[in-house]
C-alpha cells in the first residue's frame, strides 16, 4: 500500500511541479524551500540528538503549537522541541512566535524525504497538530519506534465524507498512531468512524481556548497605531477570503450612511492577496493605508486600514467596536472566532462555519455570536450593533465567559503527550 501511495504521490508532484515553478517564478519561494521539503532540515537541527517533533501546517496550527511547545519544554527541558510547517506564512509566524529549538519546512510525504528528516531529528515523539494524516510520515515514524500523536484533532463535517471514502486505506495508517487527542466528542466519533482504534481516541478539548494571543506589536503600540482614543468606531474584518472583501466594502458603505466616521480595518487571510484587496478598496472609492506603511505612526489618514503584517490581527481585536470573522460569507468553511471572543468583542459571522461548527454552535447557544444568513444582512447587522452598546457588551461578555469556562485542554493534552515520551 505504501509503495503504491508513494508512486501516486510522486507522479502527482511531478505533474504539479511546472505549475508551482511558474507560480513562484518571481519570488522563488518553492525552490528556496525545496531542500527542506525533500527531507533536509538545517544542519543545526539534523544532529541526531533526541527531540520532540511538532508538525503545524499553517498559522492556525502554529498558534495551537505555541502552547504545546511551552508545555513540552517545561516537562522535558533536556529534549529539543522542533516545529515543522507547510506554508511560508506559518513558517514565518513560527519563527517569530514560538520558543521552539528550531523551525523548518516539513518534508514532502515521500519515503526517502521523511526517512531523512526522522534520522536527522531523531524524535521520540511526533505530534501532528489537528488532523494531518500523512501516511509515509506516520508509517516511517512508527517503524523506527517514534511514538505518534494527533493533538487538538478535528474532523469537520465538510471533510469527513472524503475521509470516509478512504477508510479501507486510512484504517491501516491510523492503526500506527498511538493516541488521538480530539477537540470534542463529535470529532472523536468521526475519527473512530474512519478507522482510528477506539481505545486510542480521547477527548481533551480545544487547545485554542487556551492559546495565548498571537505574537506581534505590544498592545500599547497597536493602540497608538489604531488611535484607540479616537471617538469614531472601528470595524475589524478579520481573515477575509477572496469574494468577501467586495461584500465587506459594500457593507461598510451602507453602514457609514447611518454611522458617519466608521473606520474599517481589513485583514485578508492570505498575505499574497493584499495588493488585490487594496485595488478593490481603491476602486470602490476608499482611501487605503497599509499597516506596514505606518511604522509607529498613528493611523490618521484614510478610511480603510489594510493589515498586511503577520501576527497582529489578534491584538487588533480588543480595539474593535464590532468584529466580522471571514471565510464565512463564502463557502470556505469559516475561521476561528475564539480570538475576538477572548477579547470580549461582539462578533458577526456568515452562514458558512462548517470547519468550526462546534465552536460556532457553542457561541450561538451561549448568546455570544451573531450569525447572519446572507451577505446582504452584513451592513444591517453592523449598524445594529454599532447603535446598541448594551448588546455589544452582552455579546462580548458572553464570549469571554465561554472561553474562560472551556480552558484546560492544553494541560490535558500535554499530560497525555508526556505519557508517550520515554
Amino acid at each position: 500500500m505504501y509503495a503504491l501511495y508513494s508512486l501516486a504521490l510522486g507522479l502527482a508532484l511531478l505533474a504539479a511541479a511546472p505549475y508551482y515553478l511558474w507560480k513562484g517564478r518571481g519570488s522563488g519561494k518553492y525552490l528556496r524551500t525545496l531542500g527542506e521539503r525533500l527531507g533536509g532540515p538545517p544542519a543545526s537541527l539534523a544532529t541526531g540528538e533526541p527531540s520532540i517533533w511538532i508538525h503545524a501546517v499553517s498559522v492556525g496550527e502554529v498558534l495551537v503549537a505555541r502552547g504545546l511547545v511551552e508545555g513540552l519544554k517545561a516537562r522535558f527541558p533536556a529534549r529539543r522541541v522542533i516545529v515543522s510547517t507547510t506554508t511560508e506564512t506559518g513558517n514565518a509566524l513560527a519563527r517569530k512566535a514560538l520558543a521552539a529549538d528550531g523551525v523548518f519546512f516539513s518534508p514532502l510525504d515521500l519515503r526517502g524525504s521523511v526517512r531523512r528528516a526522522l534520522a536527522g531529528l531523531n524524535p521520540a515523539l511526533l505530534v501532528l497538530v489537528e488532523t494531518e494524516i500523512w501516511p509515509n510520515l506516520i508509517h516511517e515514524a512508527h517503524r523506527r519506534g517514534t511514538r505518534v500523536a494527533v493533538a487538538n484533532g478535528r474532523l469537520s463535517p465538510r471533510s469527513f465524507p472524503r475521509y470516509q471514502r478512504l477508510r479501507p486505506l486510512l484504517a491501516r495508517v491510523l492503526g500506527e498512531v498511538d493516541v488521538f487527542l480530539m477537540q470534542g466528542e463529535a470529532h472523536a466519533e468521526r475519527a473512530r468512524s474512519i478507522g482510528a482504534p477506539p481505545g486510542r481516541v480521547r477527548v481533551t478539548g480545544n487547545i485554542k481556548y487556551d492559546a495565548p494571543a498571537a505574537a506581534g506589536s505590544s498592545p500599547s503600540a497597536l493602540a497608538a497605531l489604531l488611535g484607540a482614543e479616537a471617538a469614531s468606531p472601528l470595524w475589524v474584518a478579520g481573515s477575509t477570503m477572496a469574494g468577501e472583501e467586495e461584500l465587506v466594502l459594500q457593507a461598510v458603505a451602507q453602514a457609514r450612511a447611518e454611522v458617519p466616521g466608521l473606520r474599517l480595518l481589513i485583514a485578508p487571510r492570505h498575505p499574497e492577496r493584499v495588493s488585490d484587496v487594496v485595488a478593490l478598496a481603491e476602486r470602490a472609492g476608499h482611501r487605503v493605508v497599509r499597516r506596514s506603511a505606518l511604522g509607529t505612526t498613528a493611523w490618521r489618514d484614510g478610511d480603510v486600514l489594510l493589515l498586511d503584517t503577520m501576527g497582529e490581527l489578534a491584538q487588533a481585536y480588543p480595539f474593535a467596536t464590532v468584529v466580522f470573522v471571514g471565510g464565512s460569507l463564502v463557502p470556505t468553511g469559516g475561521h476561528n472566532v475564539l480570538e475576538p471572543g477572548v477579547a470580549g468583542r461582539a462578533v458577526i459571522v456568515g452562514p458558512h462555519m462548517e470547519n468550526f461548527q462546534e465552536i460556532a454552535d457553542e457561541f450561538r447557544k451561549a448568546g455570544a455570536l451573531v450569525q447572519i444568513g446572507h451577505a446582504a444582512e452584513l451592513g444591517r447587522a453592523v449598524v445594529r450593533l454599532l447603535k446598541d452598546p448594551r448588546e455589544r457588551e452582552r455579546l462580548g461578555e458572553c464570549a469571554r465567559a465561554l472561553v474562560e469556562g472551556n480552558r484546560g485542554a492544553l494541560r490535558a493534552t500535554v499530560e497525555a503527550l508526556a505519557e508517550l515520551v520515554a
